[in-house]
């Protein structure tokens, strides 16, 4: 790794996929992609930037595009600055039947936001999501690893209280 992108992964963040690394086979390096995007982005304060993907690739000896594949294909990922809290709301269609439109509404009304865009004190992210399959609580949505399920404005409302 050139002494320039080794700077941009920590080394706390450097072991933490190292440990990714060390579960599969020595020649199944990129195996670890996935989790080694999600620790640089959490390292980075929540978005991934595209010196922190060729960081990511060289890392795992793998090609640049190769990590943008991935970064660009799963909604997990963020390539802007995000909020402190980002809400993905899953919007696919066992969500939407069970009311999801609704949830997303009364988010965008509650937060003076529209989908995709951040609060203007940096403290929320709403963004829909395809699936993050859980059907059987819909309508529900993810803020950071935590799911929400069987949501109604009530309980959204009772949530967001929760995150400062």
């Amino acid at each position: 790794m050139k002494a320039n992108t080794l700077n941009l992964i920590t080394p706390e963040a450097r072991a933490e996929i190292d440990s990714w690394i060390a579960r599969y086979p020595a020649e199944q390096r990129q195996s670890a992609t996935m989790p080694a995007l999600r620790i640089v982005q959490d390292m980075n304060g929540g978005y991934l930037t595209q010196e922190l993907m060729d960081a990511v690739a060289e890392y795992l000896h793998i090609p640049a595009i190769a990590a943008y594949e991935v970064a660009t294909f799963y909604s997990m990922y963020e390539h802007n600055p995000v909020g402190r809290h980002k809400i993905s709301v899953c919007t696919n269609v066992s969500c939407m039947l069970c009311g999801s439109e609704d949830i997303v509404e009364f988010l965008e009304k509650r937060l003076g936001v529209s989908l995709g865009e951040t609060t203007a004190d940096g403290r929320f992210t709403l963004k829909s999501v395809e699936c993050l399959g859980a059907c059987g609580g819909a309508p529900m949505f993810q803020i950071g690893r935590q799911y929400f399920e069987n949501l109604t404005p009530e309980k959204v409302e009772t949530i967001l209280a929760e995150f400062r």
